[in-house]
């Protein structure tokens, strides 16, 4: 049997031809790399990254099953896909998190689904195929991690920057925009740590991105087990760089940090979410406002050991005018190294899906077309107290003020001075200035969708009349005010 594995393309975010900073931020499909593992080895298997350029189907040799993988963003050229190769007359597979969160909508689409962790069902999936039976849906509980095969990272080309692999699954945390407890479930499940470092030794990259939505979890014994992981990769003498996501609490415990260095880590992902308390309490991260943790501090803390990439959220209900400053504001003086803000969209799965879906707010939802908007870079939804323009323009805000050429310039000379460390400066520096230059590709798209959806404003109002909080013409704006902990007069560069 002969196997294509195919990771779409969105032409929203496939940009590694349009900009060289832009391969430093493409990651491995490792999802598929692990069906790949799961696979028989008498099947021919191959995959495709159209995030690397989408490959002249028509000229390879005819597969008999095509499997295809899909963010909710990917969706709307996976279903293309999956047109293309079953006018073909081969069967077609999809899986992913945006299958699972909408298996109804892509059986309409394929052969068969398969939801959830394909641990659980693939081996099902290629046993019916080998009998000419396949269902057209496939379901499965949540796997131990012991049950978790090494990837196959030999399954694609030379020509990424980072490697990747997964330690853990699920997430406790159960933000109401995230759609991971949904796909992962909340309970934190760990890999083998003999199995983890078996697998970094496999990876062909210097430089690994570790997957996992959070690698060192929220409560103490999880901390043990990162420390264990930590010490069993510095045995290993691995010689690998690495990233990874965690929450802020990692900044609790100095001897991990020391560990996780000294193990090759260069950089952290951080989700903040909001720089309010009220936003705290709207996506439910109450990890981040427990009482007397000072963020900047914290901040500080990590990055004596490594830099700190920070993640934002803008459009909650509580955000007006005026958040896109505030948000740059709050980065520069926590003194994140690098900056993501993130436009509040519905994902489905999450709670914040179904509330919307039930108030009536999502806007753009003329699927499966719509769906290559899902990005976390476009705006989507009515907002309670800002237009789609004044979205996007508190994202231009909040981008210029922290990426300008001088700002970019003090954090990666910072960066060199604190760590003395070539590869986390100009990790520092490619990510910056990768950033600062997608901010105009992301306003170019967004002007395209004005046209298109109406430019909505705020609370469901028609184009036109102002939203929910703004005043009527004439009047100047409600704006936010600076918080408290950040400097009212700095230079913005």
């Amino acid at each position: 049997m002969r196997l294509y594995l195919i990771n779409p393309a969105n032409p929203l975010v496939s940009i590694t031809k349009e900009s060289y900073w832009n391969q430093f931020r493409v990651w491995k499909p490792l999802g598929l790399l692990i069906v790949g593992a799961l696979t028989p080895d008498t099947w021919e298997t191959r995959v495709f990254d159209e995030n690397m350029g989408v490959p002249d189907y028509e000229a390879l040799p005819r597969p008999d099953v095509v499997g295809i993988t899909a963010f909710t963003s990917q969706a709307t050229r996976a279903y293309e896909l999956a047109g293309e190769w079953r006018a073909r007359g081969v069967r077609v597979v999809m899986g992913g998190i945006h299958a699972s969160m909408c298996p109804d909508e892509a059986a309409q689409h394929v052969d068969a689904v398969v939801l959830g962790e394909a641990e659980g069902n693939w081996k099902q999936v290629v046993a019916d195929l080998e009998r000419g039976q396949l269902a057209p849906r496939y379901e499965a509980a949540y796997v131990e991690t012991d049950e978790i095969p090494a990837a196959r990272h030999d399954l694609l080309p030379k020509g990424y920057r980072f490697g990747s692999i997964q330690t853990t699954r699920g997430c406790p945390l159960n933000c109401s925009f995230c759609s991971v407890t949904a796909f992962n479930g909340k309970r934190y499940r760990l890999r083998p740590v003999e199995q983890v470092v078996e697998e970094l030794a496999q990876i062909r990259e210097k430089h690994i991105l570790v997957v996992d939505d959070n690698l060192f979890g929220t409560r103490k014994d999880h901390l043990a087990r990162s420390k264990e992981l930590m010490r069993a990769i510095i045995a290993a003498k691995l010689n690998k760089k690495w990233i990874c996501q965690s929450t802020i609490n990692m900044a609790d415990d100095e001897e991990m940090l020391a560990l996780a260095k000294e193990s090759g880590c260069f950089g952290v992902f951080i989700g903040f979410e909001t720089v309010t308390k009220e936003g705290q309490a709207e996506i439910h991260k109450k990890i981040n406002a427990r009482k007397g943790r000072d963020l900047k501090q914290q901040v500080e803390t990590i990055q004596r050991y490594f830099p700190v990439l920070g993640a934002f959220v803008m459009g909650l209900d509580v955000d007006q005018r005026g958040i896109g400053t505030l948000i740059a504001d709050t980065a520069n003086h926590y003194g994140v190294d690098v900056l993501n803000a993130l436009i509040l969209t519905p994902l489905p799965g999450t709670d914040l899906w179904r509330r919307l879906d039930q108030e009536q707010r999502i806007v753009s939802k003329d699927f499966p077309h719509d769906w290559q908007y899902y990005t976390l870079n476009h705006p989507v939804m009515r907002y309670s107290h800002l237009s789609w323009s004044d979205v996007v323009d508190e994202m231009r805000d909040c981008y210029r003020g922290f990426y300008s050429f001088p700002r970019i310039a003090r954090r990666v000379l910072r960066i060199a001075w604190r760590t003395r460390h070539l590869t986390s400066t100009l990790a520092i520096l490619v990510t910056n200035l990768s950033y600062r230059l997608n901010l105009e590709r992301d306003l170019e798209t967004y002007r395209s969708m004005e046209l298109a959806k109406g430019a909505p404003h705020g609370n469901g109002k028609p184009a036109g009349e102002p939203p929910a909080g703004e005043p009527p013409a004439g009047e100047p704006a409600k704006r936010l005010p600076v918080a408290s902990e950040v400097t009212a007069n700095e230079e913005r560069g």
